[in-house]
């Protein structure tokens, strides 16, 4: 099938490619995504002489802080200026803290069960990403001391391979462990949450979210650790 240099610019972002480290081409036009590309092949030829992938890496870092950063005549979404943002009431050492993540993880034995499919291959999830940007998203309770055999992931949006390997990278709970028992955090809450978050965004925003907001009072959560994916 063939596809334009727009198609194919567009399709990391929700498309039918599902690497993250290149969903910023979506926000570049196609002359600088042009440029990207050229940067990358000359830093590709360079590394069959000195075997590093680091200046590769790198250049894909430095690309997506460009496409991200405010241009002139784009508009900004997602932006708060009075969002209603409070002040820990508590120091850090003495406050109870929650892992809530937009990964996808969940428990071995608890699927969320995404249209009712029981055990959905991450294939289907990323074949159907327009169904789940219109779903509600389902949120999933993983206790702090699941081991990783009995984590679970999966995300319509993003490739989970690395997610799937090192649960760390988008689920951190092991770090906040440490912290815990340094002292650094008062409390880690008994349990984490997660969720897909390729999900419909305003109902996040005007029901869902308020909703896991008030559990977390609930559950005397004093602050949560989001890590958005």
């Amino acid at each position: 099938m063939s596809e334009t240099f727009e198609e194919f610019r567009l399709s990391f972002s929700y498309g039918n490619r599902s690497d993250l480290n290149f969903k910023f081409l979506k926000s570049l036009p196609d002359d600088e995504a042009a440029e990207f590309f050229r940067q990358l092949l000359d830093e590709l030829g360079d590394a069959y002489d000195h075997g590093s992938l680091d200046p590769l890496i790198q250049l894909a870092i430095d690309w997506q802080a460009r496409a991200y950063a405010p241009r002139e005549g784009m508009p900004r979404q997602w932006v708060y200026e009075d969002g209603p943002f409070a002040e820990p009431v508590k120091p850090l050492s003495e406050s109870r803290v929650a892992l809530f993540t937009s990964s996808g993880h969940y428990v071995a034995g608890d699927d969320p069960r995404p249209f009712g499919i029981e055990e959905m291959t991450q294939q289907e999830a990323e074949d159907r990403i327009g169904e789940f940007l219109k779903a509600a998203p389902v949120l999933s309770r993983i206790p702090i001391d699941t081991v990783h055999e009995d984590l679970r992931v999966r995300h319509g949006g993003y490739d989970i391979t690395a997610a799937a390997t090192d649960p760390g990278v988008s689920f951190p709970v092991t770090v906040l462990r440490e912290l815990e028992a340094e002292g650094v955090i008062g409390k880690l809450h008994a349990d984490a949450f997660s969720f897909a978050g390729a999900t419909a965004q305003q109902r996040i925003i005007n029901q869902t979210g308020p909703e896991w907001a008030r559990l977390l009072a609930t559950e005397e959560v004093d602050l949560a650790l989001l890590v958005p994916v």
